[in-house]
C-alpha cells in the first residue's frame, strides 16, 4: 500500500513545516525499519533482530502518542495497542534470549573465579524452549499480516491528519510534545525516589517514561531547540541502560520461576535463581542510587 509521501516537510511554498504534513516523513522509515527486521527473525531469528523489531515498533507506539492530541482518540488507542502487542510477541522470544545471556555470564563469573568444571553450556531444556517462543512468535507476526497492519495504520493515520481542518506549525507542536513527555519523566521519577523501598513497579514506570522522551527527542530533533539536548540524551541513555538491566534481570527471574520444571537438576534451578536475584539487588541499588542523583 502506498502512501502520499509529498510536502511532508513544507506547508506550502515557503512556508512553516507543519505537524500534519510531516507525520508520514517520521513514520515511514519507522515502518520500513520494523518490517526488515520482521523479515529477519523469519529468516534467521538472532538476539539483535528480535530487539531492533521491539525497538521499531515501540519508537512507532511513542511517534502515535507524539500525536495522539491531533487524531481520534479511539483509534490511537487501538494503534498504540496494537504496537505494543506486535512487540510483546517478539519480547516473548527476546526474554529467553535475555535469561541464557545472564545465566551464561553466571558461568563465565564462575570460571574467571577459577572453579573446576565450570562452563559456558546453558541447560538444552532453556534451548529448546527459547526455540519453542520462537515459533510461537513467529506465527503471531505472520498471522498478523504485519507488512499490510503498518502500511495500512501509516495510510489512514496520515489521510486523518492531511484532511484535518485545523494546522499547527511542527517546531512548536514537537517543543510541546517534548515537554509534555519530560514532566510525565520527571513525575515519575519524583514518586519512584520517595518511595520508602525500591519499589520495582515505580522503578519501570520512570524506565518506559524515560524511552518515550528518548524516542520523541531522536525523532524531533531537527526541529527542536538543540541547547543540552545532547545532554540530555546523555543522561537518558545512562538511566536507561542502569533501569534496563534491572528491567532484564527482574524478567528473567520471573520467566525461570515459571519454568523451573524444565531443569532436570532442582539445585540447579535454585542456583540459577540466587544468581539472579543478587544481579537483580545491585541493579535495584544502582537504579536507586542513579535515580536520587538526577
Amino acid at each position: 500500500m502506498k502512501h502520499d509521501d509529498r510536502a511532508h516537510d513544507v506547508a506550502d511554498s515557503g512556508g512553516e513545516a507543519q505537524a500534519e504534513s510531516t507525520f508520514a516523513a517520521l513514520a515511514a522509515p519507522l515502518v520500513d525499519e520494523a518490517l526488515s527486521h520482521n523479515a529477519s527473525i523469519h529468516a534467521d531469528a538472532s538476539p539483535e533482530s528480535l530487539h531492533q523489531l521491539r525497538v521499531a515498533l515501540r519508537r512507532l507506539r511513542s511517534l502515535w502518542w507524539a500525536y495522539g492530541p491531533l487524531l481520534d482518540r479511539q483509534e490511537n488507542t487501538r494503534q498504540r495497542a496494537l504496537y505494543r502487542f506486535l512487540a510483546d510477541a517478539a519480547g516473548k522470544t527476546r526474554d529467553w534470549d535475555i535469561l541464557l545471556e545472564l545465566l551464561a555470564g553466571e558461568k563465565n563469573e564462575t570460571n574467571e573465579n577459577g572453579e573446576e568444571g565450570a562452563t559456558c553450556v546453558t541447560p538444552a531444556c532453556l534451548r529448546e524452549a527459547r526455540e519453542r517462543a520462537l515459533a510461537a512468535s513467529r506465527e503471531t507476526l505472520v498471522n498478523a499480516d504485519i507488512r499490510n497492519v503498518l502500511h495500512g495504520a501509516l495510510a489512514s493515520t496520515s489521510k486523518e491528519l492531511n484532511t484535518a481542518p485545523e494546522r499547527h506549525a511542527l517546531q512548536k507542536f514537537a517543543a510541546k510534545r517534548v515537554r509534555a513527555a519530560e514532566k510525565s519523566l520527571r513525575k515519575r521519577m519524583r514518586t519512584a525516589s520517595r518511595a520508602k523501598r525500591a519499589d520495582y513497579d515505580l522503578l519501570h514506570d520512570v524506565r518506559k517514561a524515560g524511552k518515550k522522551v528518548r524516542y520523541l527527542i531522536e525523532l524531533f530533533g531537527p526541529v527542536l531547540d538543540d541547547v543540552g539536548q545532547d545532554q540530555t540524551l546523555k543522561r537518558l541513555k545512562k538511566l536507561q541502560q542502569c533501569f534496563g538491566e534491572l528491567n532484564d534481570v527482574t524478567a528473567s527471574i520471573a520467566l525461570l520461576r515459571e519454568n523451573t520444571s524444565l531443569f532436570a537438576d532442582e539445585t540447579e534451578a535454585h542456583a540459577a535463581l540466587v544468581f539472579l536475584k543478587e544481579r537483580r539487588k545491585a541493579c535495584r541499588r544502582e537504579a536507586v542510587r542513579l535515580l536520587r542523583e538526577a
